[in-house]
């Protein structure tokens, strides 16, 4: 099972995201150049080197018209002659309702029409508008406003919709079994906005990571933005501690600030080495009316066709009936097939299923030259132990040569 850890120890924002995935990839020039083919209007990524606390990383700037957010903030200030609080800890953001003046303020259906028409996949759209969904539900029920008269202002120009697209673009390149997210680290204090000081996390972002562990007091200022906590919610399978998995890949995107404590997003992608990762399933039946030699017949033919393991174990059945439970494990999704297997070869009229985890080691086979002859051993390795078996077959052949 490939597995995707998200690290948020310094919150989440969709451009660390996003490049932080492009990392994961192994070819961060390649993400670049599809997230520019998406085709959003006056949008082009740019994913560069950064380096935070000595941490080498990506940071995905995003240029509209041009002009990177934070150019076209400068300029705003200038042209309107007063200040506008640009508080976010990453230098980003546009989540965040500052009343701009001639600034553009999308509705949700403006959105959904930008989106709509993008060259990406069905996938990537459907994705995208549900990230949104999630942020036009938490402005809503933080404002007091029905979801239809939401008006995105930052988050909806064409940067943040890079943001979103763009992760979604990537997720769906590397399209991950399961998502983990680590809780989520908000920082702490406050941020101003167009409705005045706002507490950290601000409210959008608070309703969003309902249901999600979180943690600040840490480090001062907004780390987690309404767009970051969407895009968290939307693709998590579960928010809890990384877990046992083996390493292939790992990204770090990085934030524009510095702090003593590098401020990135971590994502490690691998596959999955836990219990969640090897699931089977067990069918059981009792019978107490079929011979030896039929149950037999049975249990060959369920192994033959596939079966993991079958065995067999006398029970004592109503009326005193001594009896036979014959249990067949398999893999989940095959589990009808083996039923009606054992629904055919068996007298029974009912099965019981259950799924089930299990731990197994590592099992390879080797070829083994000794002065016998060459003997085929099997290898199992993991949690520490190492196990060693020759084959019962070429051993019993080396056997009956003697």
């Amino acid at each position: 099972m490939k597995i995707m850890y998200i690290e948020c120890n310094m919150g989440a924002a969709g451009d660390m995201l996003t490049a932080a995935l492009a990392e994961t990839t192994g070819d961060v020039k390649a993400c670049e150049d599809l997230l520019n083919q998406a085709g959003i209007p006056g949008v082009k990524y740019s994913l560069v080197p950064s380096v935070k606390c000595g941490i080498t990383g990506t940071h995905a700037e995003v240029y509209v018209n041009g002009q990177t957010e934070d150019e076209h903030m400068h300029e705003h200030h200038h042209e309107h002659q007063h200040e506008h609080v640009h508080e976010n800890e990453h230098a980003h953001s546009h989540e965040h309702e500052h009343e701009h003046g001639h600034h553009h303020h999308s509705s949700l259906h403006d959105i959904e029409h930008i989106i709509g028409n993008l060259n990406v996949s069905d996938k990537v759209k459907a994705d995208s508008i549900a990230v949104y969904k999630l942020i036009a539900e938490a402005e809503s029920k933080a404002h007091g406003h029905d979801i239809t008269e939401i008006h995105f202002h930052e988050v909806g120009t064409m940067d943040a919709v890079a943001d979103v697209v763009g992760f979604c673009t990537l997720m769906e390149k590397i399209s991950p079994d399961k998502v983990i997210v680590s809780p989520v680290h908000v920082g702490c204090g406050e941020v101003k906005c167009a409705h005045g000081t706002l507490p950290v996390p601000a409210p959008a972002t608070a309703t969003i990571l309902e249901g999600v562990p979180v943690y600040g007091g840490e480090v001062r200022g907004e780390l987690c933005t309404p767009t970051g906590a969407a895009l968290l919610k939307h693709f998590a399978a579960k928010f809890g501690s990384m877990p046992v998995m083996k390493i292939e890949k790992t990204g770090y995107g990085m934030g524009k600030k510095d702090f003593e404590r590098a401020n990135c997003v971590r994502i490690m992608t691998g596959e999955s080495a836990d219990a969640d990762s090897d699931k089977i399933c067990e069918l059981c039946c009792n019978v107490d009316d079929m011979t030896g030699e039929e149950t037999g017949y049975a249990t060959e033919l369920l192994m033959k066709e596939g079966a993991l393991d079958v065995f067999t174990t006398a029970v004592g059945m109503k009326k005193n009936r001594p009896g036979i439970l014959i249990t067949c494990l398999c893999k989940p999704d095959e589990k009808e097939k083996f039923a009606k297997l054992i629904f055919e070869n068996t007298t029974t009229i009912g099965i019981r299923y259950c799924l089930k985890d299990r731990f197994v080691l590592d099992r390879r086979e080797e070829t083994v030259t000794t002065k016998y002859g060459d003997v085929k051993v099997k290898i199992s390795e993991g949690f520490g132990v190492k196990k060693i078996k020759p084959g019962y077959d070429d051993v019993s052949g080396i056997i009956s040569k003697d």
